[in-house]
């Protein structure tokens, strides 16, 4: 299943954006899905988590910002993404977890006035 994010683009300070991530295959056998981001000079972490039974997890940083959901019916995982600070620019990859290691391109989000 190849992977591919889009949705990002220039945002304001407190704007949102809605990130996808199509999957060319089925995502129903799939447990974990997740969105990572890198920032500039920074390394890739891990924003927040979608499992199979539909539970999440997210990294403190976005908690009560950002919602992770999962439409599979639609092979999509989605990342909506409120309150939006500058600290959130990065590029926004999706990827199963733990990830593969083959990444796709990303969607770059900068939150900038």
């Amino acid at each position: 299943v190849q992977l591919q994010a889009s949705g990002g683009g220039l945002v304001q300070p407190g704007g949102s954006l809605r990130l996808s991530c199509a999957a060319s295959g089925s995502i129903v056998s799939i447990n974990g899905m997740g969105w990572y981001r890198q920032a500039p000079g920074k390394q890739r972490e891990l924003v927040a988590v979608i499992y199979s039974d539909g539970s999440t997890w997210a990294v403190d940083s976005v908690k009560g910002r950002f919602a992770i959901s999962r439409d599979n019916a639609k092979n999509t995982v989605y990342l909506q993404m409120n309150s939006l600070k500058p600290d959130d620019t990065a590029v926004y990859y999706c990827n199963l977890v733990p990830a593969r290691p083959s990444w796709g391109q990303g969607t770059l989000v900068t939150v900038s006035s």
